[in-house]
């Protein structure tokens, strides 16, 4: 059991790094702490068969809690946004040949 609940101790700290990060204006940080949150939480969900029905209260509960604020903390992160959508400008020399002698 010192294992599942390190594993969502570590997914804790994780959301904490987060919130630290979305203080600081670093969104990409946070995003990338609340994805390895999210992993941790997946993983425990993936051991989740081979717990004990006393494991999974105890650990059902502490992962419900780091699930709660890791979408608290996601919902605070602002949505990545194209800046801005063009077409491609053509350049006709890229797809000429060389002229002879042209260093390369």
């Amino acid at each position: 059991m010192d294992e599942l609940l390190k594993i969502a101790a570590d997914a804790g700290v994780e959301v904490s790094s987060a919130e630290g990060s979305l203080e600081e204006g670093a969104h990409e940080a946070a995003r990338d702490a609340l994805d390895r949150a999210a992993d941790g939480l997946a993983e425990l969900r993936t051991r989740w068969p081979e717990m004990s029905p006393p494991q999974r209260v105890v650990v059902g509960k502490v992962a419900a809690a780091v699930r709660a604020r890791l979408d608290a903390t996601a919902a605070q992160v602002p949505a990545r946004r194209v800046m801005t959508d063009v077409a491609p400008v053509l350049d006709r020399e890229q797809d000429e040949a060389p002229e002879d002698g042209a260093a390369g």
